[in-house]
């Protein structure tokens, strides 16, 4: 019989040979003993198999009464049957197929061996499609809530992690490492960052009482290291307690290193601290959200390398793919610090709603905000 594979997503790496033969010896312990599919219904479903025909022989199996075993051993009229039904949902499908698939069932007494195998390669098909979606989501700038988008991504594939782990048996033996995993991408010179960053230190220089509530933004959200430094020196000084202005900046970073290491001159960190522009607060969530973005971009980059790896097995990839959901989680908690601060001591409710600062173009109603004095 000739057939052709699933198509699958550019990028995605085409099913392991050896599954491939799982699949057909699954089905030909099946079409030779119809009275083992109890137990393997409860280990897969016909959208576990990675090859449309085979899904369509399981589903005929399953859905067609089972033929009494001393009357199925004399005759090929169940066996028909289950042809017949299948045809009704793939092409190319004939009788000499199931000759093949009986041809490559070693034992039927293996049938559940092959249903854990298929089970768990539709597990790694199914996670490597999810850190797909993760990972086009982040990166897909036409969304008009990009982070609402990566975050429900994000979640529907820690809930898909969780569902496995209850799916698959316990697994005791040692974890493995040495998986290879991506790089994750220097973002310095998108210019769109780079400017998010300068404005947002310009407008936090002049407005340190909007900076001191930003606890949620860190040095590590920044893309270049220059700037990342001056918010750190911005920052200690306010722990501190000290005036903020762009002479103390400066000078804070170079008391910790930070214009040697990038070999900076003074007079071009004074130019991009001179001007404010606009709301910290705005700029802050812009960087905050480009930096949720392209971790959650990694994520779906390390999972997929992960998914590639045959030696990396269901559980590991189940425990490592876990950890590395994880590692979102402080972002995803600033980010809701950022978007939902909670209510002022004392303040009472306003009378009308208004908006609050979010990720995107700057409005009126941000610059319009009263600044607070430079000490």
């Amino acid at each position: 019989m000739t057939h052709r594979d699933v198509a699958h997503d550019e990028g995605e790496l085409p099913p392991p040979h050896p599954v491939r033969y799982a699949e057909q010896a699954l089905l030909g312990a099946l079409l030779l003993r119809p009275d083992r599919l109890a137990p393997i219904e409860a280990i897969i479903g016909p959208e576990t198999f990675d090859h449309h025909a085979h899904s369509a022989l399981f589903t005929a199996i399953r859905d067609l009464p089972t033929p009494e075993l001393a009357h199925h051993t004399s005759t090929t009229t169940w066996l028909n049957q289950v042809l017949t039904t299948a045809q009704r949902h793939t092409q190319g499908l004939d009788a000499s197929y199931l000759h093949t698939l009986i041809a490559h069932c070693p034992q039927t007494a293996h049938a559940a061996a092959y249903a854990r195998i298929v089970q768990a390669d539709h597990a790694r098909r199914t996670l490597r499609e999810h850190a797909q979606r993760l990972t086009h989501t982040a990166t897909d700038a036409t969304l008009p809530r990009p982070v609402t988008a990566t975050l429900a991504q994000l979640d529907t594939l820690a809930q898909f992690l969780d569902d496995l782990s209850t799916q698959l048996p316990t697994h005791s033996g040692p974890l493995r490492h040495g998986t290879p995993l991506p790089t994750p991408v220097a973002a310095e010179d998108d210019p769109a960052a780079l400017e998010e960053e300068r404005l947002l230190l310009a407008s936090a220089a002049t407005q340190p009482g909007e900076a001191a509530a930003m606890h949620w933004l860190s040095a590590d959200d920044f893309t270049h290291p220059l700037h990342a430094g001056l918010w750190r020196s911005l920052t200690t000084l306010l722990r501190r307690g000290e005036p903020i202005d762009p002479v103390t900046i400066l000078c804070e970073a170079h008391q910790q290193g930070g214009l040697a290491r990038e070999a900076v001159e003074p007079e071009d960190v004074l130019a991009l601290l001179a001007t404010s522009a606009g709301s910290a607060h705005h700029w802050g969530e812009r960087i905050l959200q480009r930096a949720l973005l392209a971790t959650a971009s990694h994520i779906g980059h390390h999972i997929q390398a992960l998914a590639n790896d045959p030696p990396t097995g269901t559980h590991q990839l189940i425990f490592s793919s876990r950890r590395v959901i994880g590692s979102a989680q402080a972002l995803r908690t600033r980010w809701d610090q950022a978007t939902h601060p909670p209510p002022q001591r004392g303040a009472r409710a306003p009378t009308t709603t208004a908006a609050s600062p979010r990720a995107g173009p700057p409005r009126a109603a941000l610059t319009a905000l009263p600044r607070s004095r430079t000490r």
